[in-house]
């Protein structure tokens, strides 16, 4: 089984060449904002945890729970920013944790005889998953492209997404780390192509 890590800038698609390639016939694509997520739901690995670290910082229930005991995102988002040592403490806590399920999850993609299996994260090189991976993909879009997409899915204005893109890793940075690049700039179905063209060869 071939264990791939993908990532890429903001507005580069990744969403769009991760659901093509779910589609392939043994193949497991693992999200992680989406694990992250059902970790942090009632029940999961982290939600007690998260819990008990908000109320050892003194942070009023209110602002992060909802009535229901669900954690209310928006309101846990705004005591991250407003809050540095509370953000990187959550983060210690739930980023390990998110790369152990992805971990259980590889492990039975193997039991059922997956021969590809995908993990997609926006910290993929951040979180050193080049050393879980056997190799990694950085989906490709150019500035303009990136750009455009963003205003047109996200209504985001020049301010917004000049920050959210100066706030990521630099070009270098992902050529450094990632073997295989996926040109998503331009026409889908060349997008398509590169990534059959890719999965063939290293089958």
């Amino acid at each position: 089984m071939r264990f791939i890590g993908i990532t890429g800038g903001v507005g580069a698609g990744k969403s769009r060449v991760l659901a093509y390639i779910g589609q392939k016939d043994k193949v497991e694509v693992v999200l992680t904002d989406q694990v992250a997520k059902e970790l942090m739901e009632p029940g999961g690995a982290c939600y007690e945890g998260i819990i008990s670290m908000m109320d050892q910082r003194g942070i009023d229930r209110a602002e992060f729970l909802k009535e229901d005991g669900t954690l209310d995102r928006p309101g846990l988002a705004k005591v991250l920013f407003r809050n540095d040592a509370i953000r990187e403490e959550l983060n210690a806590y739930v980023h390990p944790a998110v790369k152990r399920e992805v971990l259980r999850r590889m492990e039975h993609a193997k039991e059922r005889k997956i021969q590809w299996f995908f993990v997609e994260a926006a910290l993929l090189i951040e979180e050193h998953y080049d050393a879980l991976c056997d190799e990694l993909w950085y989906i490709y879009a150019s500035y303009e492209t990136r750009k455009a997409r963003l205003k047109e899915s996200r209504g985001y204005s020049d301010e917004k997404i000049d920050s959210i893109i100066s706030s990521q890793q630099s070009e270098d940075v992902f050529r450094k780390y990632c073997k295989v690049w996926i040109n998503n700039d331009g026409d889908f179905a060349k997008t398509i192509e590169e990534i059959d063209c890719v999965m063939q060869k290293n089958r």
